[in-house]
């Protein structure tokens, strides 16, 4: 029997969001929210985009901004080993080994799709971690960039529906993130470090670039 997760939004942000792994994360222009966990191309091959670049703050150029790749309602895309991803008009859908199904919505009022935003959902998966969501609110999005706490940032692959909905799902890996970082109420680290017992989130930024390289939005902490 196919298992599906849901994920929701618990509140919504402005120019930043709170992001938390192991469950999933919303941001938009006007609120905070959190929740996080995971995304492969199928019959078509779409790879995962993971560029290590030194994080520029502001504006990044437009020639930088990998093509975002149209697929149909249901076509399944390798996100990663063993991850598959996929659209419909309601939302994003994933599976991994682990969970045979797993959905976010973009129609159950819990993203304001009129105002730019990113979510995340983040899980590990092997020896990666998988992060994927939804970006919104803009036909003008053009690149999604995730920051580790390490300082090291990576390019997200990005899909969406044709006939530019104004969303779509970005999704990429990184390498496991110490246990320690990573605990805490719903897999969300809320501290300041691992030797007060309250871990912090192993993301520390998700941006969402518009065709010029401006930032649209940012979901961290």
């Amino acid at each position: 029997m196919t298992r599906i997760k849901k994920y929701v939004a618990a509140a919504t942000v402005t120019a930043a969001v709170l992001a938390v792994p192991t469950g999933a994360y919303a941001l938009t222009s006007g609120g905070t929210s959190s929740t996080p966990s995971a995304s492969v191309p199928s019959a078509k091959p779409v790879g995962e985009s993971a560029a290590s670049a030194a994080s520029g703050a502001g504006v990044r150029t437009a020639d930088q901004a990998p093509s975002i790749r149209v697929v149909a309602p249901g076509e399944r895309v390798k996100a990663a080993p063993g991850v598959r991803l996929w659209l419909t008009e309601e939302g994003k859908y994933w599976s991994t080994p682990d969970m045979d199904e797993q959905f976010r919505s973009v129609t159950d009022g819990n993203l304001d799709l009129s105002t730019p935003g990113v979510s995340r959902q983040s899980e590990s998966v092997g020896d990666r971690y998988f992060h994927s969501g939804v970006y919104y609110g803009s036909r003008a999005a053009a690149r999604v960039e995730i920051t580790t706490r390490t300082g090291r940032t990576v390019r997200a692959s990005m899909v969406e529906l044709a006939g530019k909905p104004g969303w779509g799902a970005w999704y990429t890996t990184t390498e496991l993130p110490p246990v320690a970082k990573v605990l805490g109420p719903e897999g969300a680290g809320t501290g300041t470090g691992t030797d007060t017992g309250a871990p912090v989130d192993f993301i520390r930024s998700v941006t969402l670039y518009d065709t010029a390289g401006r930032v649209l939005a940012t979901l961290g902490n």
